[in-house]
């Protein structure tokens, strides 16, 4: 580190000279300098400033300065030394400052803006906004813990505190501004227009998440108003415009708590994984009634010619030519083991298996009963051979059970005849044996019930009109003729049968992006009762997993790697009597390289300088 000289001859012939402090960094094969700092033209500049930063140098160092003499010496050994440059605080900076360069690459800055109008707080609910969810993405925790993390455990660019009242605020206006989606649609152009997203298909899939509560919410004609309820954090306890009961509700749990209420969250999400819209239903809303709705939102961002992929959960008649209409069309999932008509005779037709992948034969096929539908049978070898070696096993185990069961029988029986044989003139006696062959027999009996109970060995049993159980053997011939296979259909005219299979495994983007809400973002527990808060953290959670996947694909590293390694950029404040300086640690070669492939400036070196 040096002080630098430039100079620069005017017009009139005159030169100045400017002065700057410097370092020097190697470049390859060559030295950089870099200017850490500019104090100025020569002329112009304060001596006295820089022999006060030169002895608070010495005192830190406990040498004499330059210009300082005997007085720095005497400083320090009169124990003064305390009164150089002290480490006052040390912040993690890096994984907030890529996600803050991706909010503003991505135009989410402004897209929020724009959709929450021209009003003017004493916050700014932008900043307040990317906290939450810088939040989400590094740290998840409550809203109260949250304003503590940005006020002492992390560095947010633009953003030195926040309090828990101005977190929910901010929440509240989000929400606010997200009628008919608006802040969704916003967000989402912006990202498309900057990373050219391709949405001709889209994958679309529900997920559950509970909440830790005795009971659900109330029907408002019950009488319950949930909007005047205390919460359980008392983050809620404000009036909710439009806010009814009946959000939390039980229903189907993905999640196998059927004891907790919840709700029900879809995403939908391009084939690059890149989250396009979420929703939030009531938790005993059926997956059936959903995906109208979920076409009607998405024909109002116009995103053009669509294929919507869904799983078997969605495939109803009904819902699929939904699906075609104004022109759309649908990649789905079809049931194969529920006695479906177009099923079985999708597969009773003939046709040779075209090699997609090591992994992946396709078939198309074609029923005269449904015209304009295109059906696709495809088969993995790999997972052939392990649901042949599952069925193998549990029938192996019931074969043996079923055997030990009938062997013990067998005893039983005979040791009943040998006790009814021997007591022969006691009808006490002759009522003991009864008893005592009763109570085996009930044992047996329980053991064929402990044995059916489980979905995965009682698939395979058959009760006979005796009430005993056998393998049923036409069940298992059908299903070895399902081993490895999928069906699949599809309006689409224009795809190959390689396409359609392939988009439909594309669908494991949008569970991933269920499994990164869930683990990664941690969607839950959620610490709201009213129902606008609630579509609020879940927004924010969209929104963190936005920028998550857009950094994941950009650099090819998982977020997990990605947050650890900028986690060790940290921001310093030192202080002492020349003042106050703010600056960052140095950037090694793995954090340069991810900031480089994000798109993002990496931070400057002094970011606050504040004289005495």
């Amino acid at each position: 580190m040096y002080l630098r000289t430039t100079e620069r001859r005017n017009k009139d012939g005159s030169v100045v000279r400017y002065l700057a402090l410097a370092h020097n960094q190697r470049v390859g094969a060559t030295t950089k300098a870099n200017v850490l700092l500019n104090l100025g033209r020569e002329d112009r500049l304060d001596p006295d400033g820089l022999r006060r930063l030169v002895r608070s140098i010495n005192r830190y160092l406990g040498e004499p300065g330059t210009d300082a003499g005997t007085d720095a010496a005497e400083s320090a050994g009169a124990g003064t030394a305390a009164e150089g440059l002290r480490l006052i605080a040390s912040r993690p900076a890096g994984a907030a400052w890529l996600l803050n360069g991706l909010w503003k690459a991505l135009d989410v800055e402004a897209a929020l803006r724009k959709v929450l109008g021209g009003r003017r707080f004493t916050t700014d609910v932008e900043r307040v906004l990317f906290a939450l969810v810088a939040n989400r993405a590094i740290d998840p925790s409550s809203k109260l813990a949250a304003a503590e993390w940005v006020g002492h455990d992390v560095a947010i660019p633009g953003l030195d505190a926040l309090s828990e009242d101005q977190a929910y605020r901010a929440m509240d206006l989000l929400i606010e501004a997200d009628t008919d989606a608006k802040v969704q649609e916003a967000v989402f152009f912006a990202v498309a227009d900057l990373l050219n997203l391709e949405v001709d298909l889209l994958f679309f899939d529900t997920t559950s998440t509970y909440f830790e509560r005795d009971t659900e919410d109330p029907d408002p004609a019950e009488g319950t108003d949930s909007s005047t309820d205390s919460s359980v954090d008392g983050s809620d306890a404000v009036a909710s415009p439009g806010g009814p009961g009946g959000f939390r509700r039980y229903g189907h749990s993905k999640d196998h708590r059927r004891d907790l209420p919840q709700i029900v969250i879809g995403l939908a999400v391009t084939r690059e994984g890149i989250p396009v819209r979420c929703w939030c239903w009531p938790g005993n809303t059926n997956d059936q009634a959903i995906l109208p709705q979920v076409k009607d939102d998405l024909r109002g961002w116009r995103l053009g010619r669509v294929v919507t992929v869904v799983d078997r959960g969605f495939s109803s008649r009904d819902n699929l030519a939904y699906l075609q209409r104004a022109g759309g069309h649908y990649i789905a999932g079809e049931r194969m083991r529920d006695g479906s008509p177009h099923a079985a005779q999708a597969l009773s037709r003939q046709g040779r298996y075209q090699q997609v992948r090591d992994n992946l034969r396709v078939k198309e096929v074609r029923i005269d009963s449904t015209p304009g539908v295109r059906w696709i049978i495809c088969h993995n070898p790999d997972e052939a051979e392990r649901d042949q070696a599952a069925r193998e096993a549990a029938i192996a185990r019931i074969s043996a059970e079923l055997d030990r069961i009938a062997s013990a029988r067998t005893r039983a029986r005979e040791a009943a005849r040998t006790r009814r044989a021997a007591t022969t003139t006691s009808k006490a006696a002759w009522r003991h044996a009864a008893r005592a062959a009763e109570r085996e027999e009930a044992a047996h009996v329980k053991a064929e019930c402990a044995l059916r109970e489980p979905p995965a060995l009682g698939r395979w049993l058959r009760q006979t009109p005796s009430g005993r159980l056998q393998l049923d053997r036409t069940k298992i011939a059908a299903e070895a003729k399902l081993d490895g296979k999928y069906l699949l259909s599809t309006s689409d005219p224009d795809l190959s049968a390689e396409d359609v299979a392939l988009g439909y495994k594309n669908l494991l983007e949008a569970e991933r992006g269920f499994r990164d809400l869930k683990s990664t973002i941690e969607l839950r527990p959620v610490f709201h009762r009213l129902e606008l808060r609630i579509r609020a953290h879940v927004l924010l959670c969209w929104l963190a997993l936005l920028l998550i996947r857009v950094a994941e694909r950009r650099t090819g590293r998982t977020w997990r790697t990605i947050s650890r390694e900028l986690g060790r950029l940290h921001t310093i404040t030192l202080t002492g009597p020349a003042g106050t300086v703010v600056q960052t640690t140095e950037l090694t070669t793995t954090q340069a390289g991810i900031l480089r492939a994000c798109g993002v400036t990496p931070p400057p070196r002094i970011t606050t300088l504040d004289p005495a």
